[in-house]
């Protein structure tokens, strides 16, 4: 698995399968007056970075998450709806992968952003949702990290007979377990299921000693005298990497392959922007995340956003790398009673869907 922890790379050519007709982006590096965080009332003026498809007529429910990286891009330039002017796109918006996992559950998903852990808990028993992972949107590094608020606590075997507070069911639950198996802390620390916009009121109420957690609440703790010990790049380390990732029910994506095909064109020039165009791709993440411009660029560097191409090769779509990793974090979480059951068959070595990926790779 520590195959899958790819060499950082930026500024990766990225070519399109209709790479001639280029981005005709109409934006600058400042916030567009009028522009908001809600997609609706964005009043920039965009185009497609390929041929705008109008036939497509799909009407698809996606949710988002707070991630500094390529989705939260194609969200705030609206670039699904200049790609698919007829089509009835909906965003959602949630605050986990626990959110993310109910959603599926209740059938009010057609595709979503979510963690590598929470795919995997959504496949499993009792829900067993027949979901195919769509798109890599990050390799997750320091991004998510263990917060400390006692300043003499300088490794996790400090930690003993403290509280840490973390999103369950969340990649950075996923990396806290993996840690805390590791050192043979299991059973000596307390671990507190917190949403991230309540685990800043806990840790200022003294009611938790650390949290596992990402952007933009680990800033936040940072700046109440919290510091880092432990990051989900060391628990890769640990042969347990993460990602975010986005999924679709496979009723959708079969029932949908011209919509899917633009979908992934569109999240690849999401990517393309991270890595070739920061401070342009940092203006979204900004305007998303409600922070700085110069804040939203240096959240970039806790991720790796992987390209087009790499997606196609073998440690991802193109081979067996995405499928040992998420068959590795079910069998993990079944260990840690994080999952009750593993899925039948090899139901997690077939969630990663690379037809469309395969389809528009140059």
């Amino acid at each position: 698995m520590n195959s899958l922890t790819p060499t950082r790379r930026r500024g990766t050519a990225l070519r399109l399968a209709a790479a001639s007709l280029g981005v005709i982006l109409a934006l600058s590096g400042c916030v567009q007056s009028g522009r908001t965080t809600h997609p609706d009332n964005f009043s920039g003026e965009l185009a497609c970075p390929v041929e705008p498809d109008p036939s497509i007529t799909t009407s698809a429910r996606i949710a988002w998450q707070a991630i500094p990286n390529g989705d939260l891009v194609v969200k705030d330039l609206q670039l699904l709806e200049a790609c698919m002017p007829e089509a009835n796109i909906s965003w959602l918006k949630m605050n986990s992968g626990g959110d993310v996992i109910q959603a599926f559950g209740s059938d009010s998903l057609d595709i979503s952003q979510v963690g590598s852990s929470p795919v995997v808990k959504a496949a499993s028993p009792p829900l067993s949702k027949d979901l195919k992972v769509i798109w890599i949107s990050d390799v997750i590094g320091d991004a998510e990290s263990l917060v400390v608020k006692d300043p003499n606590i300088e490794s996790l075997a400090d930690m003993s007979g403290r509280t840490i507070g973390v999103p369950f069911g969340s990649t950075a639950h996923y990396s806290l377990l993996t840690a805390l198996g590791e050192e043979g802390l299991s059973d000596d620390v307390g671990v507190i299921n917190l949403a991230t916009d309540a685990i800043l009121a806990a840790w200022q109420r003294d009611e938790i000693d650390a949290a596992w957690v990402w952007e933009p609440t680990l800033s936040e703790l940072l700046a109440e005298q919290g510091h880092t010990i432990l990051s989900s790049e060391d628990s890769a380390g640990l042969g347990a990497p993460t990602f975010d990732l986005i999924a679709g029910t496979d009723a959708f994506i079969t029932a949908n392959p011209e919509f899917m095909r633009m979908w992934t064109l569109v999240q690849a020039e999401g990517t393309r922007l991270l890595n070739e165009e920061p401070e342009l791709a940092a203006t979204s993440i900004a305007v998303q995340l409600g922070v700085e411009q110069e804040d939203a660029q240096d959240l970039l560097d806790g991720y790796i956003y992987p390209t087009l191409e790499e997606q196609a090769g073998a440690d991802y779509f193109g081979g067996d790398g995405l499928a040992t990793a998420l068959t590795s974090t079910a069998e993990f979480l079944v260990s840690q009673d994080g999952i009750d059951a593993l899925a039948e068959g090899s139901a997690y070595r077939e969630m990663p869907y690379g037809d469309a990926i395969e389809g528009v790779t140059p």
